[in-house]
C-alpha cells in the first residue's frame, strides 16, 4: 500500500535562494518548527541524520539515504521504520522557478509498507501540519520577514 501527503507554497525569492536555505542544514535549528536538525551531506548515497518534531510527539530520529539532490531542483530521501518494508518514507522537496522572483515548493512523502494505514491514521495529520509549517517557515525566512 502507498499513500502520499503533499503540500506546496510559493515563495517570493528565487529558486537559488530557496535551495540556500534548504541545503543550510546547520541552520535548521533557528527555523525549523517541523525538521529541526539535519546532518550529513546533500550527496546522492550519502547517509542523513534528522530529526523531526511532530505536534504533541516526542522528537523523532531518522537515519534516511539521499535519493537526489539536484541543485535548485529537487532535494529527496529514503527513510525506513526499523527494516525496508514495514513502513519506509521517501520525502521530497520540489523547487519550481514561477519567475526569476519567485518560486513553487512542492513539500511531500510518499509512504508504503505493512504499517502505512495503522501509523498514517496515527500520525498523518501531525505530519501534514509538519509539511505546512515547514513550508510557512521556510517562506519567511525567504521572503525575509523572520
Amino acid at each position: 500500500m502507498m499513500k502520499s501527503i503533499q503540500q506546496s507554497i510559493n515563495i517570493k525569492a528565487n529558486a537559488a535562494q530557496v535551495w540556500q536555505i534548504l541545503m543550510d542544514f546547520d541552520a535548521y535549528p533557528q527555523w525549523n518548527p517541523f525538521v529541526t536538525q539535519i546532518s550529513g551531506k546533500a550527496a546522492v548515497g550519502s547517509p542523513l541524520k534528522v530529526s523531526i518534531q511532530l505536534e504533541g510527539q516526542s522528537l523523532q530520529h531518522f537515519t534516511p539515504e539521499v535519493l537526489i539532490a539536484k541543485d535548485k531542483e529537487e532535494f529527496r530521501w529514503r527513510g525506513k521504520l526499523f527494516f525496508t518494508g514495514l513502513f519506509d518514507g521517501e520525502h521530497y522537496f520540489q523547487l519550481k522557478a514561477i519567475s526569476d522572483t519567485e518560486t513553487q515548493l512542492i513539500h511531500g512523502e510518499n509512504f508504503s509498507g505493512i504499517l502505512v494505514r495503522p501509523l498514517l491514521a496515527l500520525i498523518g495529520a501531525q505530519t501534514e501540519a509538519g509539511f505546512i509549517a515547514f513550508n510557512q517557515a521556510i517562506k519567511q525566512r525567504a521572503e525575509g520577514k523572520r
